[in-house]
């Protein structure tokens, strides 16, 4: 995994402009802490970081292939795995093309040089990357169909800046890291609008998309999308594929040329990937899968409503049951609320990042990178199973809006912070409205389908395509902040598409959310995880915690020349000092409060 970062224009000389690229690239340096790349041309310079996974005396990048000339006929900067390299290796070695590396990178070169625009639609994996092709003088833009791999871009000029993270579009000097209005109502609203940033001018890559730029200017085009397919097979099949699916995407998904490892809750999701991973492990004689759990030092376990169990109990008999290499990660109050933390997290996120769960995991990726180089993560799995309770709630039929009524509430908390004239401006009830019927209209269904079928193809729909880029934002760029490459097996786009066109009956044919993955992966877990129900990732109940951000708060209402007052009112901060700490709207309102200074300073 790693980070790039270019600059071309066709319409100005940039070969001079190598500097201003290394800037860019500079500040991914924890993307890729184990190399640095440069590549200038007439009217395209490509910067890389590496994180050396496949291959790791080779690969260097941006890399090339080159005419009888030895000139660059292609030139690319990539991040991420292409799961499928060998047999797309194989099939170009057929056709001619000759490699000097084990890299995918390398595979997707030649791929690209090969089959030019079709060649994504030919790759599994999670990406995203910047081709020049010298003769033709035009820059290539591609993201993974999930969008797992961020990439962000912004026009100067006739030309094009892009980049794997914002900051270091700012970096270059030419971009300015104003707030969009509309990025802040997202922000605010619970939602995600393909393409847009928090940033004036800065666009994120559409998932499953490509970017153009030659001389008949900028252009950007799909190469996948979710589409209504009727679903032939019946409940026996559909439980026997997706077991077929997982396996050969947790073969996939092991190899790597440096240690591996895997987040393990003791839920259903990540359970299953241990398991699957410690089967494929071992038949490649690698031994014991490490996992990597996370707990709270301080804290005492108490149920509510989204979380009814710890974790604890459950990791103990996944470890016990499948023979784990496991390492328990417990973290403090002090490391949780140390400001040099939640600046990290922060700055990774270039947003403000969302209370302890962000700081947690940016703690926890730092503490498991000691360990290895990549983690495998059960993120997705809710969203392509149908897993979180409002998935399975009446009201998820008829309620016209975003399904998420939880993290709703959580905007609604952090909007009653706002000051009166901002929240008038932002008009976000009538925002977070629009936005939906927008998303509702671009559900693909089969024609005739009505009803209870109808109506959760477009739950499925909404979750994959405005709720799941931001989960995949967050755990990227908290993973990535600290060189740690986490991949998401659930996001593989067979699976996804196959879950998506199963009948909802089968989806929870057993009354249980998850029936479909439950049933195909029964026999790999011990009985207490394959019956367990859904808990969300945890954060902590030490009452530390709430003492030291309120304390911080405090401090932060004794500064009115603080830059997050131009948008929140200081009196309802106040007025939530006095509730009791213990809420969660109290505890998420102090942190975004904090956060949001944070980053507004930091701009």
């Amino acid at each position: 995994m790693c980070g790039i970062a270019g600059w071309a224009d066709l319409a100005r000389p940039l070969q001079d402009q190598d500097r201003t690229v290394r800037m860019m690239t500079d500040t991914l340096a924890a993307r890729g802490p184990d190399d640095a790349g440069q590549w200038a041309g007439a009217h395209a310079v490509l910067g890389h970081r590496r994180l050396a996974v496949m291959d790791p005396e080779h690969g260097q990048q941006p890399m090339f292939v080159h005419d009888d000339q030895d000139r660059p006929v292609v030139v690319l900067a990539y991040t991420g795995e292409v799961y499928n390299h060998l047999e797309l290796r194989a099939e170009l070695e057929l056709a001619g093309h000759k490699f000097r590396t084990d890299t995918d990178t390398e595979v997707v070169l030649h791929a690209c040089q090969e089959w030019g625009v079709d060649a994504p639609a030919r790759f599994n994996g999670m990406y995203a990357f910047a081709l020049w092709d010298a003769a033709r003088h035009q820059l290539l833009l591609v993201r993974d169909r999930l969008g797992v791999k961020p990439l962000f871009y912004a026009r100067h000029g006739d030309g094009l800046l892009f980049a794997s993270e914002p900051k270091a579009l700012f970096a270059s000097g030419m971009i300015t890291p104003a707030v969009a209005t509309d990025g802040l109502r997202d922000f605010l609203a619970s939602v995600r609008t393909p393409g847009s940033s928090l940033y004036q001018g800065v666009h994120e890559l559409r998932p499953g998309s490509m970017l153009v730029l030659d001389a008949h200017g900028l252009r950007e085009r799909s190469y996948w999308e979710l589409q209504a397919r009727p679903h032939l097979d019946d409940l026996p099949t559909t439980v026997d594929r997706v077991r077929g699916l997982l396996e050969d995407i947790a073969e996939r998904h092991v190899h790597a040329d440096v240690p591996l490892g895997a987040l393990l809750s003791g839920g259903l999701d990540s359970s299953v990937l241990a398991a699957l991973g410690q089967r494929a492990s071992r038949r490649t004689g690698q031994g014991a899968l490490r996992t990597f759990s996370v707990d709270f030092a301080g804290s005492h376990f108490v149920p509510d409503q989204l979380r009814t169990t710890p974790d604890a109990p459950y990791v103990r008999d996944m470890v016990a049951h499948c023979g784990l290499d496991h390492h328990d990660i417990v973290l403090d109050s002090a490391a949780l609320t140390d400001p040099a933390v939640r600046q990290a997290a922060v700055s990774a996120r270039d947003a403000p990042a969302t209370g302890d769960m962000d700081t947690s995991l940016y703690l926890l990726f730092k503490a498991v990178r000691e360990h290895t180089t990549v983690a495998i993560s059960g993120e997705s799995a809710d969203e392509v199973f149908g897993g979180y309770p409002w998935f399975h709630q009446p009201d998820t039929l008829t309620t016209d809006g975003y399904p998420w009524r939880y993290f709703t509430g959580r905007s609604g908390t952090y909007q009653a912070l706002l000051r009166d004239e901002v929240a008038a401006g932002l008009a976000l009830a009538t925002y977070r409205a629009d936005h939906y019927r927008q998303a509702l209209a671009e559900v693909p269904v089969l024609a005739g389908e009505t009803g209870i079928q109808r109506r959760m193809r477009e739950i499925f729909h909404l979750h994959l395509t405005r709720w799941l880029p931001d989960l995949l934002d967050r755990k990227d760029r908290l993973s990535m902040a600290v060189g740690l490459e986490v991949r998401v097996p659930f996001c593989d786009h067979r699976l996804v598409e196959y879950a998506f066109n199963t009948p909802w009956t089968h989806h929870t044919f057993d009354g249980q959310e998850k029936s479909v993955l439950r049933a195909a992966t029964a026999d790999l877990l011990p009985a207490s995880v394959a019956t367990r129900t859904k808990a969300p990732y945890p954060i902590t109940q030490d009452p530390l915690y709430d003492r030291a951000i309120r304390d911080q708060a405090s401090d932060l209402l004794a500064t009115p020349t603080a830059p997050v007052w131009t948008y929140l009112d200081p009196q309802r901060l106040r007025d939530r000092l006095t509730r009791p700490i213990t809420t969660r709207a109290t505890r998420a309102g102090i942190d975004f409060t904090l956060n949001l200074n944070l980053w507004l300073s930091s701009r």
